[in-house]
Order: structure tokens, then C-alpha cells, then sequence
């Protein structure tokens, strides 16, 4: 295992868990305690995972805001699974937006690709993604935040003001009945609050983790979703929440296979 994968299941280990010690990380992967000291040493110093006495934890609180990196190997079985039943909403024609974002660069992947829709993102690489022959893809321009490899700023605001789109797959970091959803930078959430607002049909993608957790900024509430996807560990009261607030709810189970 070379060791970029080495870190990256170290990474994937630690979030499953909410946290592994050293030595059980060491019997796991078949690695000595001090290459794994090494390896969390380094996560630790590019924020994908915080050191603990004898091991390492997530990075969780409601200001701290995940690294792509860290994010993109969390709870991936789900995500794929989410996004297979999200683009089944996907109707001949549309114009559809994909919000920057793990959850929806899976949706992504996982879109027709027979011409039969206009993709507009607001993340580069989900523009590379969908960018085959017989798409048509669109970017926001703005300037690039690194942390969420997303465009926001003053020239994502304007193209989100003047366009309209027929679906919206969305990403949160964080949902609560209560505060809504919720991310941790502000000039994310106006690009977010501008996207909900100009689409016709809102498709909220993320797995059930987030759900009961809150961020810094709230950005739309769950009365602005028209559809949320999540995976089969959904908790029977909180599908009953968001019932009750008129949010369809659809779960989507990995495939074990």
C-alpha cells in the first residue's frame, strides 16, 4: 500500500470510528506504531484528522469546516448509494445544477451522460466530471476556495442571480430541523442561498451524519427542500421531523455486494 493510500484509510478509519488509537490502526493495516505516528503526525498538520493521547479523532465543531480530502472518504458507500436514486430525478431537458461537493461530485458520476441535460456547478471538478461530448456544462466563474474546491465571490453571486435552473442537487454540511442547513463559510452559504433560490425543484444529497448537526451559517430551511436523499441510517424520528415540515424523504441503501 503506497502511503497516500496508507493515510487516506487512516483518514476513512478514524472518521467510521470517531477515533482509533494507534495501536489498533497498526494491527489493522499491518504497519509498525511509528509509521502510523508519522502518518497521523502529517494528517494532523493538513487538518484531516486532530491527534488524541495514543491515537487520533475527526475534526468536528460547529466552525471547523472539513477538508475536501477528509470529506471525499467519508461515508463513500452512502454517497454513491444517494446519488444512484438522485438522478432519477434528473427529467429530459433540464437544466440542472450541482452544487460543489462530495456527495454531489457522486451525482455527478452518476448522471446521464446522452445530451439529454444542461449541468451548470459551481465546482470545477465537477465540471470536468460532467464535461464529456454530448453535455453541455456551464461554470459560475468566481474565485476558487480551496477547502471546498468551490467558485463563490461576487462573479458566482451575479451568474446565480440571473440564471434559473430546473433542479438543484444540494450539499450541506450540517442539518437540524431547527437552524435549517447550514455550512461554515459565509460567502458559501450566499452562493448556496442563491442557488435554492433560482431553482425550480430543490434535491437536498447528503448522508444521514448530518443530521442533528449545526454550522455556523444558515442558509436555507427546510422548507426550501423539495426532496432530501439520504441513506438507510436515517432514524425513524428524525424522517418523521422532516415529514412534518412537508420534506419528502427518500433513503437509498449502499450496495454490500
Amino acid at each position: 500500500m503506497l502511503p497516500a493510500e496508507r493515510q487516506r484509510r487512516i483518514v476513512e478509519l478514524v472518521t467510521a470510528d470517531n477515533g482509533r488509537s494507534v495501536e489498533s490502526l497498526a494491527e489493522e493495516l499491518g504497519y509498525s506504531k511509528a509509521t502510523i505516528r508519522r502518518d497521523l503526525h502529517e494528517l494532523a498538520e493538513r487538518g484531516r484528522i486532530e491527534r488524541s493521547h495514543g491515537g487520533a479523532v475527526p475534526v468536528t465543531n460547529v466552525g471547523h469546516e472539513a477538508a475536501y480530502g477528509q470529506k471525499e472518504v467519508r461515508n463513500l458507500d452512502a454517497k454513491r448509494a444517494i446519488a444512484g436514486r438522485a438522478v432519477e430525478e434528473i427529467g429530459h431537458g433540464h437544466v440542472v445544477f450541482f452544487d460543489a461537493g462530495t456527495t454531489t461530485m457522486q451525482v455527478a458520476e452518476a448522471a446521464p451522460d446522452d445530451g439529454s441535460m444542461t449541468a451548470v456547478t459551481n465546482s470545477p471538478e465537477i465540471a470536468l466530471e460532467l464535461g464529456v461530448e454530448d453535455r453541455t456544462v456551464k461554470l459560475t466563474g468566481g474565485t476558487v476556495r480551496p477547502r471546498t474546491r468551490s467558485l463563490v465571490g461576487p462573479t458566482a453571486e451575479s451568474f446565480l442571480g440571473r440564471m434559473n435552473f430546473d433542479l438543484l442537487f444540494l450539499g450541506a454540511n450540517a442539518i437540524d430541523v431547527e437552524t435549517g442547513l447550514t455550512t461554515p463559510n459565509e460567502d458559501e452559504a450566499r452562493a448556496k442561498e442563491l442557488m435554492v433560490q433560482r431553482a425550480s425543484r430543490v434535491v437536498l444529497v447528503a448522508d444521514s451524519s448530518k443530521i442533528g448537526d449545526r454550522s455556523f451559517v444558515t442558509f436555507a430551511g427546510l422548507d426550501d427542500v423539495d426532496l432530501f436523499v439520504t441513506d438507510d441510517g436515517i432514524a425513524e424520528r428524525d424522517r418523521g421531523r422532516f415529514q412534518a415540515e412537508e420534506v419528502a424523504v427518500v433513503t437509498a441503501e449502499p450496495d454490500c455486494s
